[in-house]
């Protein structure tokens, strides 16, 4: 019989024994056997924090986005491979592509998160904070990369999303991994993790993986660490309080399995559209990964005077659902991930059943196609009744990891929002209306006790991602029961596995750490103008300040004109009693184009390509018909860009190709008595003279 690897210490390597046997949830034939037994954990976080962690940190974030992208590219060539293994875990092919296209797509997302970050190894946090009265002294908050690695111990359900959703933030973070998938389930985790190292994309330590018993990791745990949990709140809780976890401060991100709920809003009746959403959402959520999903619907809360519409309307789309081989392309519903989830789902709905009924579906018995039901571990779709929600615990407490969900009834909107919360925390919840108010009302009623929440309505149901679909650059984690955490969340993820830290100094000070210009950090001028030079040529803290331009009322009357903005405050006639201005002021649009005026180096062709943009533009003081304003101009910030593909088959349009970087400008203008009248960011497309 064949042992799943381990790949540690830059080696696949086979645990002593055999470890635990893993079997064909289909039809319950032996796949091979999983073993970390003889692994020196301790010397496995060290090769990774020596080994993994210095050459991430040294990498910046665009070339950690792109190391993300191309192993996305990468695995996509290889899922079939992927999916032939994923069939053995009870899977339908739908299932199998929420797992295996559904985590790569976390990889290319993740990726793209390189956009919104520095050309650095490091970025800031915030807003720079003025600490003094004369502009000497400020504080900042700075990003890096912790300096130990992320542990993740993971579900079985979903084998390779729970391993790539995670791994996408760390990486890019700057911070190696060594992953813990189920044990159930890990010859699939493996099976990518296989193709990951052989493609040689990750640098050696960036990535570590073992089947099998965590053994005593965690003992060797520090406070640069960050342990993330999936699974079980009571497996949760007892790794969270750990001695070394608790001793260390290690930061601890669970992900617990919760009693995630939808409410079906009073508004919707038979006959419209959004009553067969409902019914629609809650089979599916029912059915895939055969309810083996940690936001899979739990509670159904349905107003009483239409809790028997919904349960007649839900049980003949139960009833149509074809289970068996997932190999069958008729199956909808495949096997859960092992006999042994099999009987732990059983005994947990004989304990819900001590307060509800079973309005459809079987303990004992299920229909299967090209399927045993002794061999595989299948079970049959189930729906349950709870007449008495506010005065039954067990719908609330007892969580069926399976496809089971109770109906409850609620009398109005306040008793559903109670309902909600009585589930102690939950990773999501849903609540289908087409009612606005009903809709604020659940959600600003609910939000505290749920981490996410989708309204889902006619308008966005044929694009929405649905109730149990956790999303990249959205959080995903709940408070309470649901754990406490969060992952993912695009840049909030992130944050996770970065140290912040307070610095404070002067602003030039603070500018040469942070390479970004701070307000108020001394400027350099050699003389060239900073449009005169290419993107690897200008320096952070070019500057020049510009010479003055007089503002005059035929000014103002003509850009009035052009514009058409004849606002009363721009008309030099308007009587400006009881107006915030004295006279005709100046458009703030005016006076940031005079500003452009000023700053720009005109008529030479130079290495500016085009204005990209304005970013925080704030006019602070009006300025009046004869005024003089002059600006300072400083180069903020500058951010590679990628070249873009070109496709062989497309003839190249002209200048699409050209190596640039974007380039941020304070534009800081002021008036005669040098005081700020705006600011603003601009963006200009600067080319680079000599890409390597």
């Amino acid at each position: 019989m064949s042992k799943l690897g381990n790949y540690v210490l830059g080696k696949w390597i086979e645990g002593d024994g055999m470890g635990q046997e893993l079997f064909n949830a289909v039809n319950g034939q032996s796949i091979a056997h999983a073993s970390t037994q003889g692994l020196d954990f301790e010397s496995i976080l060290q090769y990774a924090r020596k080994k993994g962690n210095p050459t991430l940190r040294k990498m910046t974030f665009q070339q950690r986005g792109r190391m993300l992208r191309a192993l996305a590219v990468h695995l996509l060539e290889h899922k079939e491979k992927f999916y032939a293994i994923s069939f053995q875990t009870g899977a339908t092919k739908i299932d199998s592509w929420i797992d295996i296209e559904g985590g790569i797509g976390n990889l290319f997302s993740n990726a793209s998160l390189r956009r919104k970050l520095p050309d650095e190894a490091f970025c800031l946090d915030g807003d720079p904070i003025n600490l003094s009265k004369q502009n000497t002294f400020m504080g900042h908050h700075i990003l890096v990369p912790k300096e130990g690695v992320a542990i993740h111990i993971n579900a079985y359900n979903f084998p390779v999303w729970g391993m790539l959703e995670k791994i996408a933030v760390n990486l890019l973070a700057g911070v190696p991994a060594v992953v813990k998938p189920a044990t159930v389930t890990s010859y699939l985790t493996e099976a990518v993790v296989r193709e990951i190292i052989a493609s040689g994309i990750l640098p050696e330590g960036a990535l570590q993986l073992i089947c099998g018993s965590a053994g005593n990791m965690l003992d060797y745990t520090t406070s640069q660490d960050v342990v993330t949990f999936t699974g079980s709140a009571t497996t949760g809780l007892l790794l969270k309080s750990h001695p070394a976890i608790l001793s260390e401060s290690v930061p601890f991100n669970m992900e617990a399995d919760s009693l995630n709920c939808i409410v079906l809003g009073e508004d919707v009746a038979p006959g419209k559209p959004e009553w067969d959403i409902f019914i629609k959402e809650v089979k599916k959520e029912i059915i895939v990964k055969a309810g083996q999903k940690c936001t899979a619907i739990r509670r159904i809360f349905v107003p009483e005077n239409k809790i028997e519409d919904v349960w007649k309307a839900l049980i003949p789309e139960l009833e149509k659902t074809v289970i068996g081989n997932p190999l069958n392309e008729k199956v909808r519903m495949g096997a859960l991930a092992g006999q042994a989830q099999r009987e732990e789902v059983r005994s947990q709905v004989k304990r819900l059943l001590t307060s509800s009924e079973i309005l459809f579906g079987s303990m004992d018995t299920v229909s299967l196609i090209d399927a045993n039901e002794t061999e595989g571990a299948f079970l049959s779709p189930m729906l349950l009744l709870n007449k008495t929600p506010f005065t039954s615990d067990e719908p609330h407490n007892i969580e069926a990891f399976g496809p089971v969900s109770t109906i409850m009834p609620y009398k109005n909107i306040d008793e559903a929002i109670e309902l909600s919360k009585k589930g102690k925390g939950s990773l999501c919840s849903s609540i289908v209306t087409n009612n606005e108010s009903i809709a604020k009302e659940f959600v600003l009623g609910a939000a505290s006790y749920h981490g996410r929440i989708l309204v889902l309505n006619n308008d966005c149901a044929k694009e929405s991602t649905g109730h149990g679909s956790p999303l990249p650059l959205l959080v995903h984690g709940g408070p309470g029961r649901a754990g406490g955490g969060e992952e993912m969340g695009g840049l909030r993820g992130i944050k996770h596995y970065l140290q912040r830290t307070a610095i404070q100094g002067s602003p030039t000070m603070i500018t040469a750490i942070s390479n970004v210009y701070q307000p108020n950090a001394k400027g350099h001028n050699n003389g060239i103008h900073p449009f005169k030079k290419y993107f690897e040529e200008l320096i952070i803290g070019d500057q020049i300040v510009t010479e003055k331009r007089l503002i005059t009322s035929a000014d103002i009357d003509r850009f009035a004109d052009i514009s058409g903005d004849h606002f009363y405050a721009h008309l030099i006639n308007t009587d400006f009693n009881g107006t915030m201005f004295e006279e005709q002021v100046a458009h703030g649009y005016f006076i940031m184009s005079a500003a452009a005026g000023l700053f720009v180096d005109s008529y030479d062709k130079n290495p500016v390509l085009l204005n990209y943009g304005i970013d925080e533009l704030r006019f602070t003081k009006p300025v009046y018909a004869g005024t003089s304003i002059y600006i300072r101009f400083t180069c903020k910030e500058k951010i590679t860009q990628e070249l873009k593909e070109v496709n062989p088959d497309v003839p190249m349009v002209k200048g699409t190709d050209i190596p640039k970087g974007i380039v941020k400008w304070l534009v800081e203008m002021f008036d005669d008595t040098d005081e700020i009248i705006g600011i603003a960011t601009i963006l200009t497309m600067v080319q680079i003279k000599n890409k390597n």
